[in-house]
C-alpha cells in the first residue's frame, strides 16, 4: 500500500519586487529584468528625485505605462513631496495625468495630496511614501483609515522584529527597502540640503542639486567634494569618492580635529541575506532604491533580486554577493534590519 504525502506548504510569502526607473530606458530595463512593479515620477517638484536629466515627460509616462502593462508590470507614480502653501495645483495636475494614463498606484507623502486622490480617484490604489515619516502603527493606521491607503513604505531604521510587530497592528500591506541608499535621517523631515542650497528635498524634490555640486583636485590628485559654498568631504588619491550629500560628509569640530562622519557613512543598504526572514514574516513588497542610477545598475540589481526571490520560493537560497560592486563606496550594510547597533 502506497501512502501519498501532501506536499509541504511553502513557509514564504512571495513579495512584489518594486524597482526604480529614473528614465523611460531604465523603466524598460527594469521590466525586462523581472520587476513586478516600477516606480517613477514626472519631471517636476512633485517627486523626491527631481534632478535634471531624470524622470518622465507626460508623453513618456503614457508610453511607458502602456509598455509596462503589456508586460504585466505595474507602474507606481511617485508624487511624494509636499506642496508649498498655495501651490498645490502642480500636484493635482500630476495626479490627474497619472490617473488619465492608467497608473496602478500613487505613492504619496502629503495628506492634502492623499485627500485629493481619495476624493477624485478612489479606484486607484494609494501607497504611503517613506517621505511621510510615519513609522508607528498609530500613524500608519491613520493614513489607512482616513485616505484608504493600501500599502505603507516603512523607513530604513526598523529591525525585522519591529517590522513584524508593525505588520500585526496595521490595516494594510507593508513594503520595505532591501537595496540602495542607506537613509537614516527622519525621511520626509530632512532640512540639511535646504540649509546649504536653498532647495528642499521635501518640497522641491532635490537633495544636493547637481547644479551646486563641484569636485576639485589638488596637485597631489586628492579630491574635494563641494556643495554650494561648503566642502563636504576630502578624499585621498585613489579613495572612492561618493556624491556630496551633507548627511554623508566628514566634518571637523573643536572637539574632533580629524574629519569624521557626523551623521552616517557613505555606504549602501543590502539586506539580501535577510530576504528569507522578510519573506517569512509576510512583507508584501520589497523595494530597490536607485532612480538616479544607470540602466546597468537597474539591470544587475533587479535581475539579481528577481532570481533570489524566485529561488527562495522554490526552497533555494539567495546568492547576491556580486552586488557589492554596485554599492556606494563599495561598502554595504544590513543597517538597522538586523540590529540597531550597525556601526
Amino acid at each position: 500500500m502506497t501512502i501519498k504525502m501532501k506536499p509541504k506548504a511553502n513557509k514564504f510569502t512571495k513579495p512584489e519586487l518594486v524597482c526604480p526607473a529614473g528614465t523611460p530606458a531604465s523603466m524598460r530595463t527594469a521590466v525586462e529584468a523581472g520587476a513586478d512593479a516600477v516606480y517613477c515620477g514626472f519631471q517636476n517638484a512633485t517627486n523626491a528625485r527631481n534632478f535634471p536629466g531624470l524622470n518622465f515627460t507626460p508623453d513618456e509616462m503614457q508610453k511607458s505605462i502602456i509598455h509596462a502593462h503589456k508586460n504585466d508590470t505595474k507602474i507606481l507614480l511617485a508624487i511624494n513631496t509636499n506642496p508649498p502653501a498655495g501651490k498645490i495645483q502642480l500636484w493635482k495636475d500630476a495626479v490627474d495625468l497619472g490617473a488619465k494614463f492608467g497608473v496602478d498606484a500613487f505613492i504619496v507623502a502629503d495628506m492634502g495630496v492623499a485627500s485629493y486622490i481619495a476624493a477624485h480617484h478612489p479606484n486607484i490604489r494609494l501607497h504611503l511614501s517613506v517621505q511621510a515619516a510615519a513609522s508607528t502603527p498609530e500613524a500608519l493606521n491613520y493614513y489607512c483609515q482616513q485616505f484608504g491607503v493600501k500599502r505603507v513604505v516603512l523607513p530604513r531604521i526598523l529591525t525585522i522584529a519591529e517590522i513584524k510587530a508593525i505588520m500585526q497592528q496595521v490595516e494594510c500591506e507593508v513594503e520595505t527597502f532591501i537595496f540602495g541608499n542607506h537613509g537614516l535621517m527622519v525621511e520626509g523631515r530632512c532640512s540639511l540640503t535646504n540649509y546649504v542650497t536653498g532647495l528642499s528635498t521635501n518640497m522641491d524634490g532635490v537633495c544636493s542639486p547637481a547644479s551646486q555640486v563641484k569636485y576639485e583636485q589638488d596637485e597631489d590628485k586628492n579630491l574635494s567634494t563641494i556643495l554650494g559654498e561648503y566642502t563636504i568631504d576630502c578624499f585621498d588619491k585613489g579613495e572612492n569618492a561618493g556624491y556630496p550629500t551633507i548627511c554623508k560628509g566628514r566634518y571637523r569640530t573643536p572637539v574632533r580635529d580629524a574629519g569624521y562622519y557626523a551623521f552616517e557613512e557613505p555606504l549602501s543598504l543590502n539586506v539580501s541575506n535577510l530576504l528569507p526572514e522578510l519573506m517569512q514574516i509576510g512583507v508584501s513588497a520589497l523595494k530597490i532604491e536607485g532612480r538616479q542610477r544607470s540602466r546597468a545598475y537597474v539591470k544587475k540589481v533587479v535581475s539579481s533580486f528577481r532570481a533570489a526571490v524566485d529561488n527562495i520560493m522554490q526552497g533555494g537560497t539567495a546568492d547576491i554577493a556580486s552586488l557589492i560592486a554596485l554599492t556606494e563606496g563599495h561598502k554595504q550594510t544590513e543597517g538597522a534590519f538586523k540590529s540597531k547597533k550597525w556601526r
